[in-house]
């Protein structure tokens, strides 16, 4: 099977370069493709960005020349964006009408309603809302968005507790300054410290849970019927955000009842490449699951879970630029080449 095309918008940034990490060397994805910015374009990618990544850069990638972010200029099937949210708005659109598949990281457009905001553990029925977004907007592409990264962690571990009823999640996260980008956080802001605040971020996970674990009616989803309380902060750790919840249902499960449908959650999708063994791990220890031992669990695809308490209360962490930003677009690319819309 002749492997798909795929580029990278954004490609110098700390989320293009996991896209790069992702992508080479993909068994479904030819990486062919890698666009930035005006300053960048025309340069070797070994000269127009700074590897920032454990991994050495592949030769080959350094070798490739960058693209200006232009449809004209971009040679691929799919494209993966990794562009600021200003930016993304004009020119994931611009690609969709051009016919490409856009899989986004950005924010642009996960609010959109004929936009699908996927997890594909989750929700891969959203994906069609694809037909009424192409109609709506008579484009010959579309555009496919992930959540941000602290909702990926924690509506992944809600997924399998939908059938006992959820009326109300509260969450209090500690994320990584990765996830603010390279120069995001200023060292002298964040060593010794905690920031309690991370600006938009709890108006995004407050609202995305709901369309994610919502219900598609053929032609919009109708959003989880149940609240999302958010408190967003910044830690000084380097990848991994840990998440605390608290999950009110109404069927009044116990500690033993809720790490059991943890452990029994298996959503079918063992033959996409970047989907780990099993997507949440539940840790038994007192003091896990943490960012240093088990961010990079499942290739840093898996969510870890622990400290199951009553109440129902429990421990979330993740890999927050893989799970929550790169692999989870190149995830979605997957499910879409499976169901034959790539």
């Amino acid at each position: 099977m002749a492997k798909i095309r795929a580029g990278v918008l954004g490609a110098t940034g700390a989320v293009g370069q996991r896209f790069i990490e992702q992508l080479w060397n993909h068994p479904w994805f030819e990486l062919t493709s890698l666009a930035a910015s005006e300053r960048s374009a025309g340069k070797k990618y070994s000269e127009a960005a700074r590897w920032r990544l454990e991994h050495e850069l592949p030769a080959e990638v350094a070798e490739m020349d960058v693209v200006a972010v232009d449809p004209k200029k971009v040679k691929a099937d799919v494209v993966f964006s990794a562009l600021p949210t200003d930016e993304a708005k004009k020119v994931e659109a611009d690609f969709a009408k051009a016919g490409f598949v856009v899989a986004s990281n950005a924010s642009a457009y996960r609010f959109e309603q004929d936009v699908p905001l996927m997890i594909p553990e989750c929700n891969p029925e959203h994906l069609g809302l694809i037909d009424v977004q192409q109609k709506k907007r008579g484009w010959d592409g579309y555009i496919v968005t992930n959540p941000n990264c602290t909702t990926i962690m924690f509506a992944l571990t809600l997924k399998p507790l939908i059938p006992m009823n959820i009326q109300r999640v509260i969450i209090a996260s500690m994320q990584a300054v990765s996830g603010a980008g390279y120069e995001g956080v200023p060292s002298m802001a964040i060593l010794g410290n905690i920031i309690p605040f991370i600006s938009g971020e709890e108006e995004k996970v407050e609202k995305e849970a709901q369309k994610i674990l919502g219900t598609f009616d053929g032609d919009r989803i109708v959003d989880a019927p149940f609240g999302v309380s958010a408190s967003c902060h910044r830690v000084p750790v380097m990848d991994g955000h840990t998440e605390a919840l608290w999950v009110e249902m109404a069927s009044k499960p116990t500690p033993e009842e809720v790490r059991e449908a943890f452990l029994k959650f298996d959503p079918g999708l063992s033959d996409l490449p970047t989907e780990p063994e099993r997507p949440l791990i539940v840790r038994d220890e007192p003091d896990r699951p943490q960012p240093r031992l088990d961010r990079n669990a499942g290739k840093g695809m898996a969510v870890s879970v622990g400290r199951i308490r009553e109440g129902i209360r429990y421990i979330v962490m993740g890999h927050n630029t893989v799970r929550g930003a790169a692999g989870a677009s190149v995830l979605n690319a997957e499910l879409l080449s499976k169901k034959g819309m790539l």
